[in-house]
């Protein structure tokens, strides 16, 4: 069986959550199989190793599940990206709008260097409104984005097709 395979087995289906008409995707029965955790980091190492990453960035909160072990399968630091008030020491911002409202995040500003390579993850991709702030964010402090990468990307809300302005190197363990 291949590891998108068992990534799409392992995912539970939750319908009406958050709200009615969603069905969520709820990654936590893979975060209970340390084998499929291991898998997936291998899975998406293996996907990046041509390129020159010198970073790994997760965004708030899920995208820390993969991104830290990712990191360090990669022997590279980990970015964190959080929502605004979350980090102690100095920090950049980015504020865009959502369907209702907006959100900000940030990261320390020392956490990445001009022209570092970095590896986006997070856990989802659905509209592309977190991931292209998040990009943004990253390169208002100079980085690189050099890839991409979800565990799950929700195809139907076209969100690669917001955010492949900003590589050229934008994956998904499965898709749905």
């Amino acid at each position: 069986m291949t590891t998108e395979q068992k990534v799409k087995n392992a995912i539970r289906d939750i319908t009406d959550f958050p709200k009615k008409g969603i069905v969520f995707k709820d990654i936590t029965p893979i975060l209970q199989n340390p084998e499929l955790c291991t898998e997936i980091v291998n899975h998406v190492k293996e996907k990046v190793r041509h390129l020159d990453i010198e970073g790994v960035a997760g965004i708030e909160s899920r995208g820390f599940l993969i991104g830290v072990p990712l990191a360090m399968a990669l022997n590279v630091p980990f970015i964190l990206i959080r929502k605004k008030g979350k980090l102690p020491y100095k920090t950049v911002s980015y504020k865009y709008d959502l369907e209702y409202g907006s959100a900000e995040i940030e990261m320390h500003i020392d956490a990445v260097k001009p022209n570092q390579n970095i590896l986006l993850h997070d856990d989802l991709l659905a509209t592309g409104g977190s991931a292209s702030a998040a990009c943004e964010l990253l390169k208002m402090q100079g980085a690189n984005i050099t890839a991409i990468n979800f565990l799950v990307d929700l195809t139907f809300l076209n969100g690669k097709q917001i955010i492949q302005k900003y590589s050229n190197h934008i994956s998904s363990v499965v898709s749905y």
